[in-house]
């Protein structure tokens, strides 16, 4: 399909819906990365051509008669409404006019997939939402130091050798709590892991929990090792910064040492893949726009994303 420039403002404004991905930086707040969206959002359409102030009906009375400022304004504005001028009223789009919703927020040190539903994308957002896809985090812990909060930026509280720490041993570790989450998963359910009814169960899709406040991890693996640091893979669903975090410290008490996540980054986010997040330098008006028509290919091509049966779990 050709594409057509478009210079009138109020023809890119209405066609503004669906969902923007963007990269999320580590260290800034989802708040901030929406208002710096929409901030630039309103930029690019205030830069574009404006309509017209409204017309006056013929024969409006101007207020008082025979003064020179009369005159003038006779003059030079017949017939128009210079109270919906853009010198009078300010720009035409303010960030406010713009519906915007995050689809799963990120933690002030995580960066990543970010995904926010714009305008009459709401709809395919809250849909999204409610089917709680999986998200695909890259998490690298520090080994030899713990912090209070298990982030880089908190005072220390421990130390400890992690000399006798082998990639076999961490992988190791991963596949177990890997098996651990998966089998609770079905105990909850009802289901024996070994019986006919669990695989039946497990050809229907993944196993979700009813409310999004039960973090459940569907893999976890080691992607590099290289003393101290080591990078874990994992797969979750109802997942926070502060779970994440605890996970990293938790694997390393039962390593026999301490450890902190030093970093912690969101790759993907149900088919969203970060390769198509949108970097903070084309956080404009443009970019929004190709990255709009992007994620509405991808959402085309994975219908199920939106309409999906589930396998809930209730506690």
């Amino acid at each position: 399909m050709a594409l057509t420039k478009v210079y009138d403002a109020a023809t890119v404004f209405r066609h503004l819906n669906g969902v923007l991905n963007v990269y999320k930086p580590a260290g800034m707040k989802v708040g901030h990365v929406r208002s710096a969206v929409l901030s630039n959002i309103c930029k690019g359409l205030n830069e574009m051509k404006q309509r017209e102030p409204r017309k006056l009906p013929e024969n409006t009375p101007l207020l008082g008669t025979g003064t020179a400022a009369d005159s003038v304004l006779h003059n030079i504005a017949t017939n128009t409404d210079l109270s919906d001028d853009v010198l009078c009223t300010g720009p035409r789009y303010m960030p406010d006019d713009i519906r915007c919703a995050t689809v799963a927020s990120l933690g002030q040190h995580t960066s990543g997939v970010l995904l926010f539903g714009i305008n009459k994308g709401l709809r395919q957002s809250s849909r999204i939402q409610k089917n709680r896809p999986v998200r695909v985090y890259h998490i690298t812990g520090r080994m030899g130091t713990s912090t209070e909060n298990h982030l880089p930026d908190s005072h220390i509280t421990a130390r400890s050798n992690h000399k006798h720490v082998s990639a076999e041993r961490i992988s190791g570790l991963a596949a177990s709590m890997q098996a651990s989450h998966q089998r609770k998963m079905y105990e909850l359910c009802g289901v024996d892991l070994q019986t006919q009814a669990a695989y039946e169960l497990a050809c229907k899709g993944l196993i979700r929990p009813a409310d999004n406040s039960l973090p459940v991890i569907y893999g976890i693996k080691l992607i590099h090792f290289e003393r101290p640091h080591f990078t874990l893979e994992v797969h979750a669903i109802n997942e926070t910064q502060e779970y994440l975090t605890a996970l990293v410290h938790d694997m390393a008490l039962e390593l026999r040492t301490v450890a902190h996540c030093s970093q912690l980054r969101c790759i993907r986010h149900a088919h969203f893949d970060v390769t198509d997040s949108l970097l903070r330098h084309g956080w404009h008006l443009p970019g929004i726009v190709k990255n709009l028509r992007q994620q509405r290919e991808i959402l085309r091509a994975h219908p199920q994303m939106l309409e999906q049966e589930r396998i809930e779990l209730h506690a």
